[in-house]
């Protein structure tokens, strides 16, 4: 098994190499255990199904404060307010470090790399099929025959080793060694015992059907599609890179939006206070007092839902990464510039079409439908095979031969079969099945491509509309807090008023939260849809050339408090 993983791992490094230097070669398999023997061969595993009157149930008090218990839910999964455990509990989780996480233990991750690797441990199948392969097999018979009521019996040992050969164009040689030896055990005579060897090379060629590079069909796929599995497994870690990222940004979406909800949870908890002491001068109603009291149970209500969510969101997150789900985590800001793009959608879609990995998959896999039409029809033609063997045996006059060969009692045969094709009906259909085949994999490339060109341009679209959404939200939060700020220089606003901008402001923030997510998330797109994308060997974003990443600052013990939103237009 260690020449296995030295080929395995030799043989990736060189598909990895014509990559380029970004590309990482995955990880060697390293066998589980196999579980416990005992239970393999159990014809009836055992099933734990208990009655229902066996089943604990403790009803919930009705009278418990749950407002206390959604929130330690949430301060237990992560430091929503950056109070509540020490550092050393919690895992500060910022972008790169998800990246390396994910890279290392993300189950999806190791899913690709086996794939990869399997891919290579075919070709090597495949290839040493093509190499010279030895073969010994020994016999042992015991022979026995009656004649009137007498036995002659007798044992022989056969050993045969040999070695065979592929042809590059079809047929194979082979060269087998035969040695046997007998030994008379029961005669009325005397024991004989004799020994033979011989020499046999021989050798089988086609030379119409299924003769040529159709030979070696098995092999040229298996190596091609090892050049596919490479590139399929550089596309899946880019992939990977902006589906984590996007999993991660909208973590930071949800966590600004907690904290947009509590901002405006405490100003309408300030807001009831204020109305109730109005209220109680005889400047209001008592009605209005209502209104406010009402909004503050709905914002209460619409934060438990947040932070249920946020938990939920982030406990999967957490699966996807591989860790435990019970770990605590300190959400970190990306720290990660991505400028957007100066490119209009025609030159973003010639970037794709020229470096996108599985279009050049797709392209180069249409050379194996044409290849697999000009195989079908090489199995229409008739057979014509030429076959040839020499033996060189021991002398036959020799009862005790043994390995000693007598080139002059050489014998060899040569001839050739020829097949007319009086039934092919089978092989021609199999023609039309291949360039039916071909045909639909020509228009299911060329409807890639499109499909490709127009995801591209729309990459160009996306970041621009997702900038404009930014620009928008941003002045918009900029009218609702001076309109806040207007309300309260008024000693008699209207309490209803005061709530409807603050919720037109709760509104401005969220809308600028999804749209610095969706900014970043376009401009990764962008570069993942146009095949700019580039991850270094440890998972992390390796930027393009042109665009600036600035140092990550050192994170401090407790990570960002999250309190400014989704990061900001700087994260855009």
């Amino acid at each position: 098994m260690q020449r296995v993983d030295r080929d395995t791992t030799a043989l990736i490094a060189e598909r990895v190499r014509a990559l380029g230097d970004s590309a990482a070669a995955p990880r060697a398999f390293t066998p589980g255990g196999e579980g416990e023997r005992s239970s393999w061969y159990e014809k009836t595993p055992i099933t734990i199904n208990p009655p229902a009157e066996a089943l604990g149930y403790q009803p919930a008090d009705e009278a418990r404060d749950v407002a206390s218990l959604l929130e330690g839910y949430a301060r237990n999964s992560t430091e929503l307010d950056g109070q509540g455990a020490e550092p050393g509990d919690v895992l500060l989780l910022d972008l790169d470090t998800a990246f390396r996480i994910a890279a290392s233990s993300g189950r999806e991750y190791r899913q690709a790399e086996e794939d990869f690797i399997l891919s290579v441990i075919s070709l090597l199948v495949e290839r040493h099929r093509w190499s010279p392969r030895l073969f010994n097999d020994t016999s042992v018979l015991l022979d026995g025959q009656g004649d009137s009521g007498t036995f002659d019996a007798a044992s022989s040992v056969i050993n045969t080793l040999r070695v065979t050969q592929r042809l590059p164009f079809g047929g194979d040689v082979e060269a087998r060694w035969v040695t046997r030896a007998a030994q008379e055990l029961v005669n009325e005579s005397t024991n004989a015992y004799t020994s033979s060897s011989e020499l046999v090379l021989s050798a089988d060629v086609p030379l119409l059907r299924g003769a040529g590079q159709i030979a070696r069909e098995d092999l040229i796929q298996a190596e091609r599609n090892t050049v596919y599995a490479s590139r399929d497994w550089e596309r899946f870690r880019r992939t990977l890179l902006v589906n984590i990222a996007a999993d991660y940004f909208q973590l930071l979406q949800s966590k600004a939006g907690i904290a947009n909800q509590q901002r405006q949870l405490d100003s309408q908890i300030r807001r009831q206070r204020e109305t109730a002491a109005k209220v109680q001068a005889g400047r209001f109603e008592p009605f209005q007092n209502d209104i406010v009291a009402d909004a503050v149970k709905q914002s209460e209500a619409q934060l438990a839902n947040q932070r249920e969510s946020f938990i939920l969101q982030l406990e999967r997150f957490k699966v996807r990464l591989g860790l435990d789900p019970l770990t605590r985590i300190k959400l970190g800001e990306p720290r990660l510039e991505l400028l957007e793009p100066s490119q209009s959608p025609d030159a973003a879609a010639e970037a794709a079409l020229l470096y996108r990995l599985d279009l050049q998959n797709r392209r180069d896999r249409l050379i194996d439908f044409e290849r697999a039409v000009a195989n079908a029809k090489n199995s229409v033609l008739p057979d014509l095979d030429l076959f040839a063997d020499v033996t060189v045996p021991t002398d036959p006059n020799d009862d005790q031969g043994g390995l000693g060969l007598d080139q002059e009692d050489t014998s060899y045969s040569v001839g050739a079969t020829f097949s007319l094709p009086l039934d092919r009906r089978i092989e021609r259909l199999s023609v039309r099945q291949a360039q039916i085949s071909l045909e639909r994999a020509r228009r299911s490339y060329d409807e890639f491509r499109d499909n490709v060109i127009i995801d591209a341009r729309r990459a160009i679209r996306a970041i621009d509309l997702a900038r404009f959404q930014l620009q928008l939200a941003e002045t918009q939060i900029e009218i609702n807090e001076r309109g806040l700020e207007d309300l309260s220089l008024r000693d008699n606003a209207d309490p209803q008023s005061v709530l409807d901008r603050q919720n037109a402001l709760l509104a401005a923030e969220n809308a600028r939260d999804r749209a610095v997510t969706d900014l970043r998330n376009a401009v990764l797109g962008y570069l993942e849809t146009t095949g700019q994308m580039r991850v270094a060997p440890d998972g992390t974003f390796n930027a393009p050339g042109g665009m600036v990443i600035p140092e990550p600052a050192a994170p401090d013990a407790g990570g960002g408090d999250g309190s400014s939103g989704a990061g900001g237009a700087g994260g855009g």
